[in-house]
């Protein structure tokens, strides 16, 4: 997990420049020699113009209601160049959050469209329940229908309702919080939840917890199980408590980790838990978004078997969800009236006043006595810039960033400045330098941004919760199924090992499952079958697992030629008998059916 302090401005654009509000069709750019400028400004302004940027070789200017023939006519001069339409400019962000403040009103964050969710409605009336295995949930959040959650709380952690840090708040936003006039939306919004307080106040837990809280979920009628946890070493006491919460029909769903190795992480890596990605708001995989290898066994034993690494991702890049009340950081950034993105450094406080240049603020300027410090990133640490700010008599400090993107950052653990500070985007700098005032606020929100595969796998499980909602057949597995058959491929072609078989797309599964039923349609998630064999006391034996079998019984091939029919319960140890070697290559279908199974398996003795 990766926090981020969150920024209401950073709402208010989009993450778009906000230079982009203020340009319009009647926006245009004049060339002319450095030499003639005045003759020129001095003409424009008699026209009416209002004038934006006086640049090096031209100038920016509004001409209300003109078009740009009419501009061109008006300004038939020797020493004008050329004049063009001022282009508006964005950032290239695919998904954005909505616009506004979710302490006034209902946001939508980037990873609710990005996944498709606002275009299939939850059934309230499905049964649909969401076990939340976390750090508890905050009571004083109103973004939730409290009537629809129960919870438990393992022993030394207090009580489920009772926050042990944000992440098991804003965890439980992103899969559940409530469609209406404020906060965030949910991917399954106002879904059933059971929230499992599992963590103690130092922020772990033990394997055995995991295996409980699952016995718990499953006593409380959970049909998901979300996990946005994780650690080393797998444990069979906790795998076989989510083997059973499966095999009862349910679905698990766990992060991936956040080191941005190939390491495998457990719970997500049992075979019976669906492991999830992060990505952003771009489609790119997230840096720290952890992608282990897909093998299985060893020697002549290892395989194929993609229910241990990722399976598929989804929006957990500076993600906006829910908080305990007043735990999160929020900004507001307005210069010359006009709001701008913005992202809270340090510093609580409201100020507005003249804004001054400073450079990169390598030194104090006496010149920004009174005013709102503009400051380039760069050369020194974004405290010093601060400190040289406020040392200089400035009562605020904007920092700029100096590559393509907002400035996220802080003032460091040994802060000794007091004056409220805030990033601002590179692509606003020009309109930036160029206003005359600007107002900061930064304050506290029961809203907030942080970044994690702990933030992509609620998305997941409130997505399938969305889905089965409108499928309530099917089983958990086949759910799983049809969100890989119809994920967004991403990265590399084909399936990979950072995006699985892609970002999770809600809308694409219900088509999926509403055309195919719950079967599915033969693509991406069909049945999976796993094989490992081993010799003991000289005997052959393969154990074979499997998922996604929808029948209650199941065929079992070897080597092309049945073996036996039996319990569809997604394990079969085969006894082999016979000295030495040998090749067997192994398949499970649905009972009676050739076409309803998984690909082949092949062990080597």
């Amino acid at each position: 997990m990766k926090f981020n302090k969150f920024t209401t401005s950073l709402l208010l654009a989009g993450l778009c420049a906000a230079a982009t509000a203020q340009a319009s069709d009647d926006r245009y750019i004049i060339q002319v020699d450095n030499s003639k400028k005045g003759v020129v400004k001095a003409l424009a302004k008699k026209m009416g113009a209002e004038l934006h940027i006086d640049g090096d070789g031209f100038l920016a200017a509004t001409f209300s209601g003109k078009e740009l023939s009419e501009v061109k006519g008006l300004l038939n001069n020797p020493h004008i160049k050329l004049i063009e339409v001022d282009q508006k400019r964005q950032l290239m962000g695919l998904y954005n959050d909505d616009a506004g403040d979710p302490m006034q009103q209902q946001v939508a964050p980037y990873a609710y469209y990005q996944s498709q969710a606002n275009q299939v409605t939850f059934d309230a009336n499905a049964g649909m329940k969401v076990c939340v295995i976390d750090s508890g949930l905050d009571m004083s959040n109103p973004d939730f229908i409290w009537g629809n959650i129960t919870g438990d709380n393992d022993s030394g952690t207090g009580n489920w309702y009772e926050h042990g840090g944000p992440h098991g708040t804003h965890v439980a936003g992103t899969v559940g919080a409530a469609d209406n006039n404020i906060g965030v939306i949910g991917m399954a919004p106002g879904v059933d939840m059971h929230i499992i307080k599992v963590f103690n106040a130092e922020g772990w837990g033990y394997s055995s917890d995991l295996a409980h809280a699952a016995n718990l979920c499953s006593q409380a009628g959970a049909n998901i199980i979300s996990m946005s946890l994780g650690g080393g070493g797998a444990n069979s006491t906790e795998e076989n408590a989510f083997v059973s919460f499966n095999n009862a029909g349910g679905l698990v769903v766990a992060a991936a980790g956040n080191d941005g190795n190939n390491v495998r992480s457990y719970p997500a890596g049992y075979p019976s838990v669906m492991m999830v990605g992060a990505n952003d708001a771009d489609n790119n995989i997230a840096d720290f978004s952890q992608f282990p290898s897909c093998q299985s066994g060893k020697g002549k034993n290892a395989g194929e078997d993609e229910t241990t690494c990722v399976e598929v991702t989804a929006g957990g890049v500076d993600t906006l969800s829910t908080y305990p009340a007043g735990l999160a950081t929020s900004s507001s950034l307005s210069v010359d009236g006009t709001a701008f993105a913005s992202s809270a450094m340090e510093n609580s406080g409201s100020v507005t006043a003249s804004v001054y240049f400073m450079g990169t603020a390598e030194a104090t300027d006496a010149g920004a006595s009174g005013k709102v410090c503009l400051i380039d990133r760069g050369n020194i640490s974004f405290h010093d810039k601060v400190a040289n700010c406020e040392n200089s008599g400035g009562i605020g400090a904007i920092i700029i960033n100096n590559e393509a993107g907002m400035l996220y950052g802080t003032l460091g653990d040994t802060n000794t400045t007091s004056i409220p500070a805030i990033g601002a985007a590179f692509e606003d700098r020009t309109a930036l330098l160029a206003s005359s005032s600007a107002s900061i606020v930064i304050g506290t929100s029961d809203y907030g941004l942080m970044s994690g595969t702990s933030m992509a796998t609620p998305a997941v499980s409130g997505i399938a919760a969305l889905v089965w909602s409108n499928h309530p057949e099917c089983t958990g597995q086949e759910i799983r199924a049809a969100l890989k058959a119809t994920a967004q491929d991403s990265g590399a072609a084909g399936k990979d090992v950072y995006f699985g078989y892609g970002i999770v797309k809600a809308a694409d599964a219900d088509a999926y499952l509403t055309a195919n039923g719950c079967a599915g349609g033969g693509n991406g998630g069909d049945l999976q079958l796993t094989a490992n064999g081993y010799k003991s006391k000289g005997s052959k034996y393969v154990d074979l697992n499997w998922q996604g079998a929808s029948t209650s019984q199941v065929d079992i091939f070897r080597n092309g030629s049945k073996i036996v029919t039996t319990s569809n319960d997604n394990s079969y140890t085969d006894s082999i008998s016979g000295k030495g070697g040998g090749s067997y290559t192994y398949q499970v279908c649905e009972q009676g059916s050739t076409s309803a199974c998984s690909e082949t398996q092949t062990v080597v003795f």
